[in-house]
């Protein structure tokens, strides 16, 4: 087994969830710092006040990355660490920070993709109507002038957002999120709305101040509905339920990529939330359908569908004990495969997995490593569909394991481990995990030792 021979190998992380430092050098606060204050929000009150403290060993955690031979690592820019109050005056300590990662980075032959905006909205902003304020979106795109007018001299591969299914239903429907809103199914609308007419805004901004040449994506959950056979009415029946709209439930495709990539809302969705609809100018379609390079999709759950007896599309719950995380989300290696297959289909534009991994139960053994097998067979199981998603004919570039360190997990707090380098949060120290290992042996032979891994257990 193997994928083309420019396929892009990394590991991501986010901003809030590494960097700490949160009252350092300028940097204004954000609406999860505002949220991990409320009491009860998070698991056992914690926050990332300094989580990995990445924002002073960041010189150690590149090392780390080059020692794994990562081709390319998945940032994200503290928005409030650059822009305190989110517009206006530039925080030049924030930017020197980014600097220095990005030329770091370089320095270690390793490839940075600038996620803009991964859920840490600046305190100010929210204040003034974060985004259910029409003006969010020219916030945005200044925002994203600033990073390529900084930056843009050497990255190249921008993602506007990350996962907005997730912000605006966790964050403005459940309040399991930053900024912790129940909201009005209108106001979630417009919310979402207002977020994908940022980037679109952004994106235009991108290319107007970038220096140099760049590639833009745009990052959502890749939400995906797995048929249990190869027969062309399962697949079909599956494809029609991933990208179904449905009201009251945001994590679909179709409502989050449509606009986005096609210029309009689908209309089952349309006619789903009926009045509660916001209404909208023409050209806030035209605003968000700019042109984009890549779509970028993070993959950490499925549904399984088959047909009944009768012909009938039917979902298939998780057998009693079948496999699942530490989160417990069921392990649907078939996601890896289908999600990126169908989203390429409808939208015919390349597709990189910008997340994908498990929370499991990790800890340091007393020989002083982390065995982490289930990571390794997780990642193997879906690296193996995903190889068959390209198989057939899904133009897959590239995959981002998440996520390269334990870190703060949003309101699970840090009882979840993701990473492939295991943090001590009382000491800080880092210990590159088995997986980490196999993840490079993963690179280096550009996924041949899937096969060895497959003989090995079979």
């Amino acid at each position: 087994m193997s994928f083309p021979n420019d396929f892009l190998w990394g590991a991501a992380a986010a901003a809030y969830q590494i960097e700490g430092a949160v009252d350092t050098d300028g940097r204004g606060r954000s609406v999860w710092d505002d949220y991990c204050d409320r009491p009860g929000a998070v698991n056992n009150g914690e926050t990332g006040a300094v989580a990995c403290d990445h924002y002073h060993r960041y010189e150690e955690d590149v090392d780390i990355m080059r020692d794994l031979e990562l081709q390319a690592y998945r940032l994200s820019i503290a928005w409030p660490r650059v822009l305190p109050t989110g517009e206006g005056i530039v925080n030049e300590a924030g930017i020197g920070f980014y600097d220095r990662l990005i030329d770091k980075l370089l320095e270690a032959g390793i490839n940075p993709w600038i996620t803009l905006f991964h859920w840490d909205q600046p305190s100010a902003l929210f204040q003034k109507g974060g985004w259910l304020a029409r003006d969010s979106a020219h916030w945005f795109a200044d925002y994203a002038t600033l990073l390529a007018k900084r930056f843009g001299d050497r990255v190249t591969n921008w993602i506007t957002l990350n996962e907005p299914q997730v912000y605006i239903d966790h964050g403005h429907a459940t309040a399991v999120h930053a900024p912790g809103l129940t909201l009005s199914l209108r106001e979630q609308l417009l919310a979402g709305h207002n977020t994908m007419r940022a980037h679109g805004l952004a994106v235009s901004a991108l290319r107007a101040a970038s220096p140099q040449a760049c590639r833009i994506g745009y990052t959502g959950v890749g939400c995906c509905v797995c048929p249990m056979d190869d027969d062309p009415a399962t697949i079909d029946a599956a494809r029609r339920a991933t990208n179904k709209v449905e009201r009251g439930n945001h994590f679909n495709n179709a409502w989050w990529y449509d606009p986005i990539c096609l210029g309009t809302y689908p209309e089952d969705g349309l006619e789903s939330f009926g009045a509660d609809m916001p209404e909208f100018p023409d050209s806030d379609l035209a605003d968000m359908c700019q042109p984009i390079d890549f779509l970028g999709l993070n993959i950490y759950q499925g549904a399984r569908m088959r047909m009944d007896a009768q012909g009938k599309p039917q979902f298939v719950e998780p057998g009693v004990g079948s496999p699942r995380t530490d989160f417990a989300w069921p392990v649907v290696p078939e996601a890896l495969r289908w999600s990126p297959f169908f989203v390429h289909e409808r939208y015919k534009l390349p597709i990189y997995i910008t997340e994908n991994g498990l929370a499991s139960m990790d800890w340091v053994s007393r020989d002083g490593k982390v065995h982490d097998a289930n990571r390794i067979d997780f990642t193997a199981r879906y690296l193996e569909q995903l190889n068959l998603a390209i198989r057939d004919g899904a133009d897959v570039r590239g995959y981002f394991h998440w996520s390269i360190l334990d870190n703060f997990e949003w309101g699970a707090g840090f009882s979840k481990r993701f990473g492939l380098v295991h943090v001590d949060y009382e000491t800080l120290k880092r210990t590159v995990k088995d997986s980490a290992y196999w993840y490079r042996e993963v690179i280096r032979t550009n996924g041949a030792v899937l096969q060895e891994t497959e003989a090995a257990v079979s």
